[in-house]
């Protein structure tokens, strides 16, 4: 089946093998379980990973040989689809994607980072089947300028996970009225709606995360990331 859904992208035109010649040990891993590159799929979405950097939410890297985001073709089809949705009626912005496929492997030391901590509720524990980034369908993402790249007032920062509050529940607008600027409420629900378009859907605590299948349907129906 995925070999499938991969030939169809590539005889519409919206993947080209040629360009998915990526190097890496992670990027050969997950071309061989059937996911596409997203810059193959969509080019002109903005892609920076937070797990490849240092300075990011648990302050080490984890993504040492990935640089770009992998997803199910399904997922990259739709996440196309929300990219057109935005352009459509604020061509001066793009989504911005953080992380989208993370291997089982790299869930792991991101469980193993977060525990005896606050932050430890947000990581499904691998033990138990990880959350739908395992199988290429789920990304973190946000909007930014799209000639700079620069991210969006959102209200928080990615990853803003303090247990103390629920300024990053994606809701927000409706449980604390008041507590973001009127400018970062209209950014979320511009990023809803674009979103919803491709067929994602929020998630509720986290203002930057959508699932474009349920953990039930993605462990029925979809092979894990290893």
């Amino acid at each position: 089946m995925k070999k499938i859904l991969l030939l169809a992208l590539v005889l519409c035109g919206a993947v080209d093998l040629s360009a998915q010649q990526h190097g890496s040990a992670t990027e050969q891993q997950m071309i061989e379980a059937g996911l596409v590159c997203l810059a193959d799929v969509c080019p002109d979405v903005h892609v920076r990973l937070a797990l490849a950097q240092r300075d990011n939410y648990i302050g080490r890297c984890l993504y040492t040989d990935l640089l770009t985001a992998y997803l199910h073709p399904q997922a990259a089809l739709a996440l196309k689809k929300s990219q057109a949705a935005l352009k459509r009626t604020n061509p001066q912005l793009s989504l911005l994607v953080l992380d989208a496929a993370r291997p089982m492997k790299v869930q792991g030391l991101l469980y193993a980072s977060v525990a005896g901590t606050a932050k430890n509720i947000y990581v499904s524990d691998p033990r138990s089947g990880g959350d739908q980034h395992n199988y290429g369908l789920a990304v973190d993402v946000t909007l930014c300028n799209a000639e700079t790249g620069e991210p969006l007032d959102m209200g928080t920062p990615y990853a803003h996970l303090d247990t103390s509050s629920s300024l990053a529940a994606e809701d927000i607008a409706e449980g604390e009225q008041g507590a973001l600027s009127k400018e970062a409420v209209a950014n979320r629900k511009l990023l809803r709606r674009v979103m919803a378009i491709g067929g994602y859907k929020p998630l509720r605590t986290q203002w930057w995360h959508f699932n474009f299948r349920t953990r039930s349907e993605a462990k029925a129906n979809f092979n894990v990331l290893k």
